[in-house]
């Protein structure tokens, strides 16, 4: 196995044409422009590359990606430019399965959703806790999460923004496969595996046809999404959603 870089993401080539992209900001893997832009680097080598034919994107520490580190802003989360590394994710050619331990938040969630596949344990913790900020959703979830859990239920997780236990996650959609922690790793490399093994222009092709559409699909919504937390950044009921997270309370919103 040989082991290329790109910023805080490593790529690791296996002899089976399966390739895992690591994410290494631990524990938490917070997200910004820097490490979006990276894994979209490493998604574009890999699309030219012919010992790769599916990808496992994997993350190093406690939580598969815990969103924004709301911690570090003031202004809130990244928008803009990030949201352009966002589209490249969506449109690399390479099919993806993520293995998500532990927290997939926010847009955690979001990137976690850019993946083919979700491969996660009891522990997992998936939320999209937008509304919960005072925020709207970003990374596309506006067209990910009706895509594959529904329109009804992509309401629920959105207007709530609660967080959903594995085994839930596993029940409406958002992890195709639930498998014992010690074995998240294995799992998500023997369904890229069994990708893999099928003819690579037959899978390319299967997959244009029935994704190709999304890289447009993500800029259109994420154009909307952005504009929507530009405005929302500024309100009164955004700045309590961070310090009712900050001091881990109930926030008490007044709509304004």
């Amino acid at each position: 196995m040989t082991a290329d870089r790109y910023g805080d993401v490593s790529v690791a080539f296996a002899d089976d044409f399966v390739t895992t992209v690591t994410i290494h900001r631990p524990p938490d893997n917070y997200f910004d422009h820097a490490l979006i832009a990276s894994i979209a680097d490493a998604y574009d080598a890999l699309d030219a590359d012919p010992r790769c034919r599916a990808i496992v994107l994997a993350a190093e520490g406690k939580h598969f990606c815990a969103g924004a580190n709301f911690a570090r802003r003031d202004d809130g989360p990244p928008t803009g430019n990030l949201y352009d590394e966002a589209v490249r994710l969506f449109g690399a050619a390479t099919p993806v399965v993520a293995a998500i331990q532990g927290a997939a938040i926010g847009g955690g969630l979001g990137l976690a959703m850019s993946a083919d596949f979700r491969v996660g344990t009891p522990d997992t913790r998936m939320a999209a806790n937008f509304a919960r900020l005072g925020f709207h959703q970003g990374f596309g979830l506006s067209v990910t999460l009706p895509l594959v859990i529904g329109h009804q239920k992509a309401l629920e997780v959105l207007y709530t923004g609660r967080r959903l236990p594995g085994e839930e996650c596993a029940a409406i959609g958002l992890l195709d496969r639930l498998v014992a922690p010690a074995d998240l790793a294995a799992t998500a490399h023997a369904l890229a595996a069994e990708i893999a093994l099928s003819a690579p222009l037959a899978v390319a092709s299967i997959r244009q046809t029935m994704r190709g559409h999304l890289a447009q699909a993500i800029r259109d919504a994420t154009d909307r999404e952005g504009a929507e937390q530009d405005r929302l950044r500024r309100t009164s009921d955004f700045a309590e959603g961070i310090r009712a997270t900050a001091e881990r309370r109930p926030p008490r919103f007044e709509g304004k």
